[in-house]
């Protein structure tokens, strides 16, 4: 087997440029909250492919299911010749998504897909334009996903024009936006929103509840149900992204379901499937039905072995009860961050929900961000043998993403790796 510096020299010449990696270690193997490379080195994992990894690499039952799948047929389209895991998938998100209303959902490959399918659906829904985003958000790299991304780089730099009829309004974020409460963040949003592009004019307000790649940023309570009770009265179309917050990770099923919001479309994706490539979009069945027949839809949506594998991965978060596997994650790996926090002046904020926690690192004294440090402790920690994630619209934000089926004694370890990387 090639080692993981001849990988490296490989792909410099077979891969382009900019296709980044966090480390330069290849992988062998992957199983529950460790990773083995193609060196034989063994690395803790707090990243899971970025959420996507919830049951861990290579769960028993989804193996067996995609096994057993692909010796039965690959792929026919379900556009072309239908086949019964599309619907049984359909019909579990229907189930497992916030709301007792009657729902239908649509399978895609990713959740750039899933937005921007929720963004048409809402469209041709109600008829209108316009689409309400956040700062600090993160949707996709699609043409229309960049567009209601909020950072430039390196996500939309150079890759313009954009789509339009997109409007970003400000995002609760506590430690940034003087003492806010929920409700006066809403409030100052919503006042955007209707002077600067008229509520009649808007199709889809669409949020994650608890944003990812803009820095794990978690709004004050009461933001998401008064933004919910103003789309309600406005006819507009609340969808929530919870790509990165879905399916266990913050300690319930849906990152909406801690203030009881019941979106009226969901996007969905990352923790799916087991790894594999799935996504959706599930939510009221007028909304979901207006589209005309034909209009939803692509080649590989809802393939059957993704399908297997998200029957199989939804399946093991109920038997395992991951969500409350993320609340004892959160158990653990909660209290060391926040007696980091207490020791080392940078650390502005310990946040998150669940098995999606994060450190945000300012020069101390101050809220000045400090991507450099962030950079800095994050490589330690690869160093070390431990994988993390930096994210945040500054750079400056360690971001914790274990495998829900993580062991307290790997999670234990990691911390202890942390905590050198920061001393």
């Amino acid at each position: 087997m090639a080692s993981s510096e001849e990988l490296h020299k490989r792909r410099g010449g077979a891969v382009a440029r900019g296709v980044g990696s966090v480390i330069s270690s290849y992988v062998d193997t992957a199983s529950g909250g460790t990773i083995t490379d193609v060196d034989g080195r063994e690395w803790i994992d707090f990243a899971a492919g970025i959420a996507v990894s919830s049951v861990g690499n290579s769960a028993p039952k989804v193996v067996e299911a995609v096994r057993a799948q692909v010796e039965r047929f690959t792929h026919t389209c379900f556009m072309v010749a239908p086949y019964e895991s599309y619907v049984a998938v359909c019909e579990q998100l229907n189930a497992v998504t916030p709301g007792g209303f009657e729902k239908r959902s649509a399978l895609f490959n990713s959740g750039a897909e899933a937005v921007e399918n929720a963004v048409k659906i809402a469209r041709h829904a109600t008829g209108r334009p316009a689409v309400v985003v956040f700062d600090h958000a993160y949707h996709g790299r699609t043409n229309l996903t960049m567009a209601l991304t909020a950072k430039n780089m390196p996500y939309k730099h150079r890759f313009g024009p954009f789509a339009g009829e997109i409007y970003r309004v400000p995002m609760s974020y506590p430690l940034r936006d003087g003492g806010l409460s929920g409700a006066e963040a809403a409030a100052r949003a919503i006042e955007m929103v209707e002077k600067q592009v008229g509520a009649e004019n808007v199709a889809a307000l669409l949020i994650e509840p608890i944003q990812g790649e803009g820095g794990f940023v978690v709004p004050a309570p009461g933001f998401l149900p008064a933004l919910r009770a103003w789309a309600t009265a406005a006819g507009v179309v609340f969808v929530a992204d919870e790509i990165q917050t879905g399916f266990c990770r913050t300690g319930d099923w849906f990152a909406c379901q801690h203030e009881s919001v019941e979106p009226d479309l969901v996007a969905l994706a990352k923790g799916i499937a087991g790894g594999l490539p799935l996504a959706a979009v599930t939510g009221r069945a007028e909304l979901m039905d207006a589209v005309h027949v034909g209009g939803l839809g692509g080649t590989y949506g809802g393939n059957p072995i993704a399908c297997a594998a998200a029957l199989a991965t939804i399946e093991t978060m109920h038997e395992l009860d991951l969500a409350a596997a993320a609340r004892r994650i959160e158990s653990v790996l909660a209290p060391r961050l926040r007696a980091a926090a207490e020791r080392d002046p940078r650390i502005a904020e310990v946040r998150g929900r669940g098995a999606m926690l994060a450190v945000e690192l300012v020069r101390p004294g101050t809220l000045v961000p400090d991507p450099v440090a962030t950079a800095a402790v994050s490589a330690a920690c690869h160093a070390a043998g431990l994988l993390t994630l930096t994210c945040g619209t500054y750079g400056n934000v360690l971001r914790f993403l274990p495998p829900l089926v993580i062991s307290d004694e790997q999670l234990t370890r990691g911390a202890d790796i942390l905590d050198a990387a920061f001393g």
